[in-house]
């Protein structure tokens, strides 16, 4: 049985722009595009965990906006779960401690990037409410 991972990302909103981090070549889906975050662990809810997780990752305090809906994914030798939420910067400099590259992006042009397969439900939910100007929840 492949192991299932529960995963929370935060898409970071400035400026009109997105965060898009491209995972290091020596991590699983080298090099990659995603949307930041980590493993929930034991007793944690998704909320906690992506605020642990940036600021473990990216060394910044985000504050979330909004969530997205859950999107599971069944990659080969593993499945994962990522609970997306929006967020904000809350203070800090980003810091790329794990990632390959950061990228401010426009919306429009993050289909342009290689995005790993599990995150292309979480971009196609915030694309057709970000370039709506709906909301998330609505």
């Amino acid at each position: 049985m492949k192991r299932h991972y529960h995963v929370a990302c935060a898409i970071i909103e400035l400026d009109g722009k997105v965060l898009a981090a491209q995972r290091s070549a020596s991590m699983t889906l080298p090099l990659k595009w995603e949307f930041p975050g980590g493993k929930i662990e034991a007793g944690e809810t998704p909320e906690l965990c992506v605020v642990r997780e940036i600021r473990e990752e990216l060394g910044v305090a985000v504050a979330i906006t909004a969530p997205l809906s859950p999107a599971t994914h069944s990659y080969p030798d593993f499945t994962v779960t990522l609970y997306p939420f929006t967020c904000c910067l809350a203070g800090g400099l980003i810091t790329a401690y794990e990632h390959h590259a950061l990228q401010w992006i426009e919306p429009a042009r993050m289909a342009e990037l290689d995005w790993a397969t599990a995150d292309l439900p979480v971009l196609g939910e915030y694309l057709a409410t970000a370039l709506t100007g709906e909301s998330p929840t609505a």
